[in-house]
């Protein structure tokens, strides 16, 4: 079982997130999100800020992080031909750099994306999600 540590007020992170999910037929893959309440409490060996920085993932019992994350999500779920590349030596390290750069400027990318591409997109706190576009309120489920 792999467990993903995920910005979930990330739009970008929960479209990747749910994309993934779609693919895990054998549900071997458990997604939390950092901002669920309690977080802190429920996985004590995850650091709320050192998640916001970086993608953590639990498997059998060692931390992974950043695109070793995607590179075994992708994986178990039938898909590592899709990410296989970056494992690859010279292309590892230019992703790995690449990487870095997105999930630190993924808020900023995401909401670029929604304005080019006219996606929809909300902000949420606290189970309540603010539709930008239709300047409504929903419970998140």
């Amino acid at each position: 079982m792999l467990t993903i540590f995920y910005d979930g007020n990330c739009p970008l992170c929960a479209t990747e997130m749910a994309h993934l999910k779609m693919h895990d037929k054998d549900n071997t893959i458990q997604l939390v999100d950092i901002h669920q309440s309690g977080f802190s409490a429920r996985y004590p060996n995850i650091g709320f800020h050192d998640a916001m920085k970086i993608l953590h993932g639990c498997y059998n019992g060692q931390i992974l992080l950043g695109l070793e994350v995607t590179h075994r999500a992708w994986t178990l779920v039938g898909k590592g031909f899709w990410v296989a590349p970056l494992n690859w030596p010279v292309i590892k390290t230019i992703s790995h750099w690449i990487y870095l750069g997105l999930a630190k400027y993924r808020h900023q990318i995401s909401a670029l994306l929604a304005k080019i591409f006219n996606i929809k997109t909300t902000h949420c706190t606290s189970g309540t999600c603010y539709d930008n576009r239709t300047n409504t309120d929903h419970r998140r489920k």
